[in-house]
């Protein structure tokens, strides 16, 4: 993707991350007995995939978007269920969804260009 596609489709990314957050986080307050019930996840939840799905009928998206949204959407969830059994330990273990979260958020970073060298950035100026 190139800076560009970057800009338009961070709306799109932070979204779909906000989704997988408070997609969690409402299953969390649902089905967990170590979370107390409030039903702002839910509400945010559903303005988050409602304003996602406005965003896809307004404009087309670029060939690799979906997967990054997806995956945006992923570090979100586990980034979440890290945080919490961070809180409340006797979840158990965070290991799991952190190292999930990281590599996810790491693979992101690469799709997005974030992680080039200045080598890489030049050769493709050149280009």
């Amino acid at each position: 993707m190139n800076k560009d596609q970057i800009k338009a489709e961070r709306k799109t990314l932070v979204l779909s991350l906000l989704a997988g957050l408070c997609g969690n986080a409402t299953l969390a307050v649902l089905t967990s007995s170590a979370v107390s019930f409030s039903v702002f996840p839910v509400i945010a939840f559903a303005l988050a995939v409602y304003c996602l799905y406005q965003e896809y009928l307004s404009k087309p998206m670029a060939e690799s978007t979906p997967a990054i949204a997806f995956a945006c959407f992923l570090v979100g969830a586990f980034g979440y269920s890290a945080f919490l059994r961070a809180q409340t330990p006797e979840m158990g273990s965070n290991f799991l969804p952190l190292m999930i979260a990281l590599g996810l958020l790491f693979w992101v970073a690469y799709k997005l260009g974030i992680m080039k060298t200045k080598a890489e950035v030049q050769a493709e100026a050149e280009a």
